[in-house]
């Protein structure tokens, strides 16, 4: 192959190159684990988060822990299937939730929208991180919920601004338990993060 047909196809090398970089962790709750997995040039899970933490105000080890228990670090996760047609077919899924943040469509819209950021994708984990930063953020500003209350940055982020502010998530025991799982993990991964956050 002559070195201009080379040049041609390296972009595309490179992208798919890129795009393969990013590697599901193995140890999910190790976040020390995770950041290793994660933490090449092009493909830098701590840096991502780092950046993001400093744009919002919001502590990693919040967000870390909100996309660990959104989607286990899977870039391509999405929500089960409601039903099966037939046995055979399936049905719709429940939410339109996917990615690292399993942000919904409308809400990704909207991320768009307010940071100019129309390139993002949920697949992409640094702009997953720089997404569930503002949206903490905007928890934090608009429901006077502290940035370090990982509780309630959970419950907030779970049932949407307005469901927090309604107080749907009182009566819910499940949607309460999960967002102690998620401070229990923050809290870990918080002391975790001493030995592994320079």
């Amino acid at each position: 192959m002559s070195a201009s047909r080379v040049l041609r196809f390296l972009p595309l090398v490179v992208l798919l190159g890129v795009s393969a970089c990013a590697t599901k962790p193995s140890q999910i709750n190790n976040v020390c684990a995770v950041f290793a997995q994660n933490n090449g040039w092009m493909n830098n899970w701590r840096r991502d988060v780092a950046k993001a933490s400093q744009k919002y105000g919001i502590p990693p080890h919040i967000m870390m822990a909100t996309i660990r228990m959104e989607s286990g670090f899977d870039g391509r996760a999405r929500p089960r299937r409601k039903s099966m047609f037939f046995g055979l077919i399936p049905g719709p899924r429940i939410s339109s939730a996917y990615g690292y943040s399993q942000a919904l469509d409308g809400t990704w819209l909207q991320y768009q929208k307010e940071t100019g950021n129309y390139s993002a994708r949920r697949t992409n984990f640094g702009d997953a991180a720089d997404f569930v930063g503002w949206y903490h953020n905007k928890s934090v500003r608009t429901l006077g919920i502290a940035p370090d209350d990982a509780y309630s940055l959970y419950l907030a982020y779970y049932h949407g601004h307005a469901g927090y502010a309604r107080g749907s998530w009182r009566n819910n025991a499940s949607i309460q338990g999960y967002a102690r799982k998620t401070a229990e993990m923050a809290a870990k991964y918080q002391a975790q993060m001493r030995t592994c956050w320079r």
